[in-house]
């Protein structure tokens, strides 16, 4: 039969020392019941509660592990997990922590335990995001890894994470939260323009573009961003609001880089090539010159590769018939002919040089040769220019 409440024995909350905190220990573990235990366990005071707790974690295993009990019962879940701790209960001790709210602590036990996904999470709910980072780059989750590097303020270093992911949404929004103070600001927004570019979204691409350099005049004075924004005014078709964004440029003594290497990066299905990757495909394009007047690609011939405008102009057309529809002219970073690098169709309009061009070019046979020796860069191309091309289709059939 279980002792009355009568019979448990009185704590007094004037009761402080090694003695009352001994017998009150010795009180508890006479008990027979968790509830009456854990009442009297209750009753004493946060200081008694300690010292009691000091001395039990003395105790042995089976001692402390009854104990424990009791304090669970009387809902001190931290309480309960330091008597656990050293008996070889670390998933209850981890699983008491949580209950108590001390995240770290049950990250700790679960680590233990060897349960490293629930320690990561345990680590990032506690607010401990370098240490959730460690172990979920020990995983290998490189998502989480990235939602980590954006709550630990490295949305730079997260953005990378979802470029290797594939993951250019993502990568947006990460981009995004690079703040205007930061050395690779520009490099981000550069970043944001060409990929919302790729994905069909060039206006949203200027938008962004004009935002940014309407709000520093340090980032509006930046040439690359002048260049990146007549690069998209040409994407539209706005070719005299481009050439005076170069015009202005000019003006102020400042060159565009006419290499091409900016421009070749620049285009779509060449957004998640790496460093060296970019490298090599720049080496494999030769510089060509085309006299005014000239046929740079004729409309239902096979297509002979890629050009990369860099000093210039072209023109456009629908047809080759003396009359056909003038559709456009192009200027420096604008490229003709990618499709027929991946893709085994007929020119689909007479491009024609309006003025002597200098240009990039990289022929079908070369670009082959590179896709045979870069199986990476190969896949993320193909990639790419299919997203590109099924992003057309929605936009044709919208």
């Amino acid at each position: 039969m279980s002792r009355s409440e009568a019979e448990v024995p009185e704590v007094s909350s004037e009761r402080g020392g090694a003695e009352g905190t001994l017998q009150a220990l010795q009180s508890l573990m006479g008990l027979e019941t968790e509830a009456t235990a854990a009442r009297l366990y209750e009753e004493l005071s946060l200081a008694q509660r300690e010292r009691l707790l000091r001395e039990a974690e003395q105790a042995p295993s089976d001692v402390r592990a009854r104990l424990s009990e009791v304090l669970r019962f009387a809902r001190d879940f931290s309480g309960a997990a330091r008597l656990l701790s050293g008996c070889g209960e670390d998933a209850r001790v981890a699983a008491l922590y949580v209950q108590a709210g001390q995240y770290v602590d049950a990250a700790e036990a679960y680590l233990r335990v060897g349960d490293a996904e629930r320690a990561a999470a345990a680590f990032e709910r506690g607010g401990a995001l370098e240490r959730a980072l460690g172990v979920y780059r020990g995983l290998g989750s490189s998502e989480a890894v990235a939602q980590c590097l954006v709550r630990l303020g490295r949305p730079f270093e997260a953005a990378l994470v979802y470029r290797e992911l594939g993951q250019p949404h993502s990568e947006v929004e990460a981009l995004g939260c690079v703040p205007v103070g930061d050395a690779r600001y520009v490099e981000s927004v550069l970043r944001m323009c060409m990929l919302l570019d790729a994905e069909g979204f060039t206006r949203r691409a200027l938008a962004l573009l004009a935002d940014t350099m309407r709000g520093s005049e340090a980032v509006r004075a930046d040439p690359a961003l002048a260049a990146e924004k007549a690069r998209l005014l040409r994407r539209m078709g706005m070719e005299a609001e481009a050439e005076a964004v170069i015009a202005r440029l000019t003006a102020q003594g400042i060159v565009p880089r006419d290499d091409g290497y900016e421009y070749l990066k620049a285009i779509p299905i060449f957004g998640e090539l790496s460093l060296e990757d970019m490298r090599d495909l720049y080496r494999v394009a030769r510089q060509v010159l085309i006299p005014a007047g000239a046929v740079v690609l004729e409309k239902g011939t096979a297509g002979v590769g890629l050009f990369v405008l860099l000093e210039g102009t072209v023109e456009v057309f629908s047809g080759t018939e003396d009359d056909a529809r003038r559709l456009n002219t192009l200027g420096p970073g604008a490229h003709l002919g990618e499709i027929s690098l991946v893709q085994d169709a007929p020119v689909s309009a007479r491009v024609k040089a309006r003025t002597a061009v200098r240009a990039l070019r990289i022929t079908r046979a070369g670009f082959q040769h590179y896709l045979d020796t870069h199986e990476s860069a190969a896949l993320r191309i193909y990639r790419l220019f299919t997203q590109n091309l099924a992003a057309r289709v929605r936009a044709l059939s919208g």
